[in-house]
């Protein structure tokens, strides 16, 4: 008999400002070759979706992050372990964090923050991609209005 096994996970798009420019945060792992990505982990048992995400961000990177409310995207797919198929699901939130200084985990062997660009070109996944793009069009549209006050 089959029998399907679920994995949760939670992180973000984790961002800074940089001389007018957004400037993202992407982890190099450090067992899977030549991949790139945001910040996340596993669910601990009672915790949130969004506990789980900070402590995650801080594990991986050391960084303070202040979340941007109204983001959330969910990322899915199926891998297999040990030959049992596995569906993961990930939800990622935007942050921005409070400082450029990340302290790495064991798990990474490098990071870089870019500009919205480099950082499309590095993500080896369509659907990191995807959340990217979301997360970049998001804090535009956030910029626009938060512009549009002063503009009156």
């Amino acid at each position: 008999m089959f029998e399907l096994k679920y994995e949760r996970s939670a992180g973000a798009v984790v961002f800074r400002r940089e001389n007018g420019k957004i400037l993202y945060l992407l982890l190099e792992y450090r067992h899977k070759s030549e991949y790139c990505g945001f910040p996340r982990g596993g669910i601990e048992p009672g915790e949130s979706e969004k506990e789980a995400a900070l402590r995650e961000i801080r594990e991986e990177t050391g960084l303070e992050v202040e979340f941007v409310e109204g983001f959330k995207e969910v990322m899915h797919w199926f891998y297999r372990r040990d030959g049992e198929i596995v569906s993961k699901k990930v939800v990622l939130f935007l942050a921005e964090a409070k400082s450029d200084k990340v302290i790495l985990s064991e798990e990474h062997e490098g990071y870089e923050w870019l500009p919205f660009e480099e950082a499309i070109d590095k993500l080896k996944f369509e659907n990191s991609r995807a959340v990217l793009r979301k997360a970049q069009d998001f804090l535009f549209k956030l910029e626009r209005r938060s512009l549009r006050r002063f503009v009156k």
